[in-house]
């Protein structure tokens, strides 16, 4: 246990479902690491874990889809977290469409955007992907909640975490 371990204990934001298309692949996965990160201009960083084939399709592409699933969604962030690309076409048992320079877009989600990768940041383990948003679309206010990560605490890795 880390230091960091209790604080990070209280936390339950969002999480979200990262695409990507890139020199014929097509690759997504769950993401708990991150975060708007400036207004002015708009940006958001994603970090993606650099043992997950996310990351090896992504360092080549020039943009990423970022999803905010709903509560109701579980089913998909089991498939996204808990099945590897490397053993299973996600996309073949999911409904999506091709986005903004062909990124997979997921249907039905409760937002949804594209973003221009300007910069990576290495930060350990994973690999921060700023993004510069390029197109977007949300469902209108209801009642549906974003899916947290507390939501998601029984969905086991579909790589290896070490």
């Amino acid at each position: 246990m880390t230091a960091m371990q209790p604080f990070l204990d209280r936390l339950d934001h969002p999480v979200y479902v990262v695409t990507v298309a890139a020199d014929g692949e097509r690759a997504g996965c769950l993401v708990t690491f991150a975060s708007p990160c400036s207004i002015k201009p708009a940006r958001f960083m994603v970090w993606l874990s650099t043992l997950n084939r996310t990351y090896r399709v992504a360092r080549s592409a020039e943009q990423l889809a970022v999803h905010l699933l709903g509560r109701d969604q579980h089913g998909l962030a089991e498939l996204f977290g808990g099945e590897t690309g490397d053993r299973v076409d996600k996309f073949a048992r999911t409904a999506w469409t091709p986005g903004p320079g062909g990124v997979p877009v997921l249907d039905d989600t409760l937002a949804w955007f594209a973003g221009r990768v300007e910069g990576h940041v290495d930060t350990g383990d994973h690999i921060g992907f700023l993004l510069s948003p390029v197109a977007g679309e949300a469902q209108e206010r209801t009642e549906r909640e974003p899916l947290c990560l507390s939501d998601v605490v029984d969905v086991t890795a579909g790589h290896p975490v070490s």
